[in-house]
Parts: C-alpha cells; structure tokens; sequence
C-alpha cells in the first residue's frame, strides 16, 4: 500500500529543493548587509552564509517532510486516542490488582454500551472520525486534485441530529462547484442518505463545511404541551380539537335578496326612412285627423 503517492513525493522535492535555494540566498543576503556595518565584507559574506544555510536546510526538511505531516494530521485523533487507552492499560495494570483492573475496564466499556444516550454519543463521534477518512478516500479516488496531486486539507468534524459536519480547506484547482455534480458519489462513499455543502466563510472561498445527513429527525413524533391544558370534563362539542368534517345546509338561513323595481321602457321615436326624426309640428300636435294628403 503506497502512502504517499509518488507524485507528490516528487513535487515536494522540488518544492524543497526550491525553498532551500530561496531561503539561503534571501537570508544569507540580508544577513550579510547587517554584519557588514560591523565586520569586513568578506568576514560578512561568511556570516551571511553560516546564517542563511542552516536556514534555509530548516525550510526544505519542513517542506520535504509536509506529505508526512499532512498524512499524521488526517490520523491525529485516532493516534491520541489510541496513546491515551494503551497508556491508561498500563498503567492501570500496573497498580492495581486482576481483578480490580477487570471490573474498571467492565465499567469503562459497559456503562456506555448500556446507557443509551452515552452509547449514542460514542457512535456519534465515531461516525465523525470514520467520516473524515472516507472523504479522503473521495478526494484521491475521484476528484480531480492540483497539477502537485495535493489533496484538500480535511480540518474537523463533529456530530449533528442528522449526521455530521465537516470543516475543508480546499487547495488550489479545486473550488466548491467542481464537487456539486459529485455529492451522489459523496453520500455513497460515507454511507450517508445526502450531502450538502455550503461556504464556510463569506471571505474564503477555499472553506467549506459538508453537511452530511443519514437520517430524518424531523418524521418524529413530537409531544406537545397543549394536550395537558384542555379540560378533559370538557364535551366534546366545546373542546377544541373537535374538527367539522361536513356542511349541514339545512342549518344555514338563505338571505332573501330584493331585486330593485323596474319600469316600462320608453318608446323609441320613431324615424324616417333615411334614418333622421321627423320634425315636431304644432299643428299635428293640435289634431291628429288633419289630412296629410296635402304633403305629399
């Protein structure tokens, strides 16, 4: 099994052998001018080099060796927590007799697999340190990483009432959008139901928070405190939960509606054949048998 893969065994070579060549010169310069206001220029020369070469072989071992560190910080937790149990074996077998260390051994393991929620949280934090492996595992198998094949830089996790969270950093050539279209293969990796992931910082871009979810909390059934506040010599009619489930018409007074009155309609004037009215006279109005044949 590789553990540092060999591309990136060879960019942290490089990285090193640069920042070697940079910190010498850069500090063995600035050292030199300082010691040349007090010595000569050759013995300043020499100064700045005694000064600037050890240095400078700091920086490569701490860039050479960074794959190492990265690789020690992603098992941290589980390397303090495994120093911490063995610790406490032995010594707790050294001061004390079988039988005692037996019984506080049964204790310490079987008070929280039998109290619920102490084994709840124990899982909990468990899940967190498994998580933080399998996204690892997502970053080297299937997202693409940077030219160097550094990986995103996985912080911290902690448990949620859905799941967990876990704080990234990512590195450069990688930002949020490129693991957007991956969360299936996200969700599947860390055996969870979804995953969401969100900026961490308003700032940097670089931060992320993964929200991974494995279970629903919100289908629980929640008691409410109201039930206990209705009176149950109450009846029924009058308690509150009692829901209509039908509409009785009859029930219900229909309003009598009043139409307003309506008069004849007026008689429309009559007109002539090419459509004007015909002219008010006041000798027709006077008497209606006058002959008209005189008009025509």
């Amino acid at each position: 099994m590789t553990v540092i893969e060999a591309k990136v065994h060879r960019s942290s070579a490089r990285n090193a052998k640069m920042a070697f060549i940079l910190t010498a010169v850069i500090v063995g310069l600035l050292s030199a001018v300082v010691a040349a206001s007090y010595w000569h220029p050759i013995v300043s020369l020499f100064v700045g080099a005694l000064i600037g070469v050890p240095t400078g072989g700091l920086v490569w071992v701490l860039v050479r060796i960074w794959p190492v560190i990265r690789l020690l910080w992603w098992w941290t937790p589980e390397t303090i927590l495994g120093v911490l149990l063995l610790t406490c074996w032995v010594q707790l077998a050294n001061h004390t007799p079988t039988l005692v260390t037996l019984l506080v051994v049964a204790l310490v393991v079987g008070v929280p697999a039998a109290v619920r929620p102490i084994r709840r949280q124990v899982k909990a934090w468990g899940w967190c340190l498994i998580v933080r492996h399998r996204l690892r595992v997502c970053f080297a198998q299937f997202i693409i990483a940077n030219q160097s094949g550094s990986l995103p830089l996985i912080l911290w996790a902690r448990p949620t009432p859905v799941g967990e969270r876990v704080w990234v950093y990512l590195r450069p050539g990688l930002s949020a959008k490129d693991l957007e279209g991956r969360l299936d293969k996200i969700a599947v990796t860390c055996h969870a139901s979804t995953v969401l992931i969100e900026r961490a910082s308003e700032n940097n871009a670089a931060y992320l928070r993964f929200d991974i979810k494995r279970r629903e909390v919100l289908t629980a059934h929640v008691g409410s405190p109201l039930v206990d506040v209705i009176d149950p010599t109450a009846p029924v009619s009058a308690s509150p939960l009692t829901v209509p489930t039908a509409l009785d018409l009859p029930d219900i007074d229909m309003p009598t509606v009043t139409l307003p009155s309506q008069g004849k309609p007026a008689k429309k004037p009559a007109t002539t054949a090419n459509g004007s009215k015909p002219a008010a006279s006041s000798a027709s109005s006077a008497s209606d048998d006058d002959d008209t044949s005189d008009w025509i």
